[in-house]
């Protein structure tokens, strides 16, 4: 439509056009005169046939454009309504489906409703029926359903018990049956390679005399020789009726090996007055000190362990003069980080490390009688202090398992310490100790429940609980064996292991008439 009235203003605008020419002619005819009329008439019939001819080609032009579009235009909304038609169909086709499939729906829902009432009905009936063979089954047993749960969870708890006994018995039997046998081959391979000659060396306290005469020139005149003695060493000298002797009382194992030297010399020199007594103590000092260093270094070079710190190396020769339990701890601990060190190249650890530890791991005794603690706590901070391995350092504080074991190597200094203090003649004990060690035995046993009569056996290396079989049963027994076990590593201190070994019996006796 906007094609034709453009083609409409167009011929508008040629007719103007035509009559704006007319008048132009009749003006020009007018000023011109009338020779020129025919030629305007002419001209300006020419130019309304041209106007005329483009006026209708582009009418015609107009038409067939707005026929094109509307053509294009019915094409379009035919296709738009064929689809909507189609779209419609589709929906239509849905909208049946999902009425099918609602009505399907309801039909599945009614039938589970009827199904859930029949399933209601027959568990309220089963209900019932349990019920009812729950108070026949309480009236034929004369028991309620409490008691019969409980007499049932007692069984099976008995059964339980026994057969987790039984299992224990058998794993630890297992356990420990393999477990001996490798630990005595790397233990009798570790003791056959050492083949160390072992002496339960002293310091000896005892001056040998000349004759009774010395002792009156070492006291000397009122008494001033034996206080310079004294007031030099830092000893104590004991001057009683043994025959030809005098005794040296120290708590300081250097010291009093500086005084029984000293006096050892004194004695063979024969002047004794204060100044010659500072004189021979000084030198007794220096040699002390001399051997001390010598002992400290050797034994990291028979042990195979260098870089320890000069202090620690004096440390070490220290031990020399120190004994526990009549055994020498500088050759214990010697003895010890070889033993380690074997048992760690069987095992597959770190041999060096084994064998620091084991060589350090009583350095705390000492100065145990100068700084408080106990010598593994003692040691292990000396070590730290002067820069010795971490892992040492645990080697050391918990081979007493004063503090946790934090690597594979301070078991193995553990074992190493107890093999090496634990072998026959290797350490002895008074009299005293051993009885307060098997007293102490028995009454950690006593103290447990159930617990009939203890003995502690073997020099105290076993003690046997024998148990009242009415208060404690298989499985209590094996837990008591671990507790008292665990009771005595706790609370006591002793060479080697301790075995405890519980006894549970039951006898019957009838007599026959």
């Amino acid at each position: 439509m906007e094609g034709v009235g453009g083609v409409l203003a167009l011929l508008l605008a040629v007719l103007m056009g035509a009559a704006a020419g007319v008048g132009v002619l009749y003006a020009y005819q007018n000023s011109r005169g009338k020779s020129r009329i025919e030629q305007g008439e002419a001209e300006a019939k020419r130019v309304i046939g041209e106007a005329e001819t483009r006026a209708r080609s582009v009418v015609k032009e107009a038409e067939d454009k707005s026929k094109s579009a509307l053509d294009e235009v019915e094409q379009t909304s035919l296709r738009r309504r064929r689809e909507l038609d189609k779209e419609d169909e589709r929906l239509q086709r849905r909208r049946e489906d999902l009425d099918k499939r609602l009505e399907k729906l309801e039909l599945r829902e009614q039938t589970l409703n009827k199904r859930q009432s029949r399933m209601d009905k027959q568990q309220n009936d089963l209900q019932k029926l349990e019920s009812d063979k729950l108070a026949e089954l309480q009236r034929v047993a004369q028991m309620t359903e409490g008691e019969a749960r409980a007499e049932l969870l007692a069984a099976v708890e008995r059964d339980a018990r026994s057969d987790m006994a039984r299992t224990i018995r058998q794993v630890e039997a297992e356990a420990r049956e393999e477990a001996d046998t490798r630990a005595r081959d790397v233990i009798a391979l570790a003791v056959q390679r050492l083949a160390s000659e072992h002496v339960s060396e002293i310091s000896v306290s005892v001056v040998q005399l000349p004759s009774d005469e010395m002792k009156g020139r070492i006291i000397g005149r009122n008494g001033r020789n034996i206080r310079a003695f004294e007031l030099a060493t830092g000893v104590d000298v004991v001057v009683d009726d043994t025959p030809e002797a005098v005794t040296i009382s120290s708590f300081d194992p250097v010291r009093r090996e500086v005084a029984k030297r000293a006096l050892a010399k004194l004695v063979v020199d024969g002047r004794i007055h204060p100044a010659r007594i500072e004189k021979l103590v000084e030198d007794s000092k220096a040699e002390v000190e001399a051997a001390i260093r010598e002992e400290g270094e050797r034994a990291a070079y028979e042990t195979g362990i260098p870089g320890l710190h000069p202090e620690v190396i004096k440390l070490l020769g220290r031990l020399k003069f120190r004994t526990s339990y009549g055994q020498n701890q500088h050759t214990h601990a010697i003895e010890t980080a070889h033993i380690a060190g074997m048992i760690a190249a069987e095992l597959g650890a770190d041999v060096t490390l084994a064998k620091a530890g084991g060589l350090l791991h009583d350095i705390g005794k000492a100065i145990d009688h100068e700084v408080e603690g106990t010598h593994a706590l003692i040691g292990a901070d000396f070590a730290k202090r002067y820069g010795v391995n971490a892992r040492v350092v645990n080697c050391i504080a918990a081979h007493h398992h004063e503090v946790e074991q934090e690597c594979v190597e301070a078991y193995i200094v553990e074992a190493a310490d107890a093999i090496s203090g634990a072998r026959p003649g290797a350490r002895r004990e008074s009299l005293e100790t051993y009885i307060k060690r098997v007293k102490t035995l028995e009454e950690i046993a006593n103290s447990f429940d159930g617990v009939e009569q203890s003995y502690a056996l073997q020099a105290g290396r076993e003690v046997r609980i024998i148990v009242r079989p009415d208060s404690l049963d298989e499985f209590a027994s094996l837990k008591l064996a671990r507790d008292v076990a665990r009771k005595i590593e706790e609370t006591m201190q002793y060479p080697g292991q301790i075995k405890v070994q519980v006894i549970r019996e039951t006898r019957a006796v009838d007599y026959a008439k």
